[in-house]
């Protein structure tokens, strides 16, 4: 797949796949597909705010499951504020158990409250976009 392929993949992706254990609503697909678009737009910023506040692990040599489980969650803790803070935290931590190491639900944990303490003493406010071709 050639960059430009898996761009537009992120920029509308087709997540029916989701529901087909269970009938999810349109609101929560919905969701799902704005977290996804968000992330991928935001995610060099995002990669910014992990190496602040875990700077002894480069986020390239992060396991991919962290990663993106840290990119997911600082997403919603910065830009979805109908997300509770303590809500988005704890489903990265369950998150990180069930698909992560041994050690991944207490790295993404102490990851993001440091974050969070970043966020709510307005050192993390909202992270603007790197312009394409940098």
């Amino acid at each position: 797949m050639f960059a430009a392929d898996v761009r537009s993949t992120w920029d509308n992706p087709v997540l029916e796949w989701l529901d087909e254990e269970e009938e999810l609503s349109d609101v929560t697909i919905e969701f799902a597909q704005d977290l996804l678009r968000g992330v991928s737009k935001m995610h060099e910023g995002l990669d910014y705010v992990i190496t602040r506040y875990a700077p002894a692990w480069p986020v390239n040599q992060l396991s991919v499951i962290d990663r993106n489980i840290l990119r997911l969650s600082l997403f919603e803790l910065i830009y979805t504020p109908g997300v509770p803070k303590k809500t988005a935290i704890n489903e990265a931590v369950d998150l990180a158990k069930i698909f992560g190491s041994d050690s991944s639900a207490r790295f993404v944990n102490g990851v993001l409250g440091s974050a969070m303490s970043g966020i709510e003493s307005g050192d993390v406010a909202s992270i603007e976009p790197v312009p394409e071709g940098r």
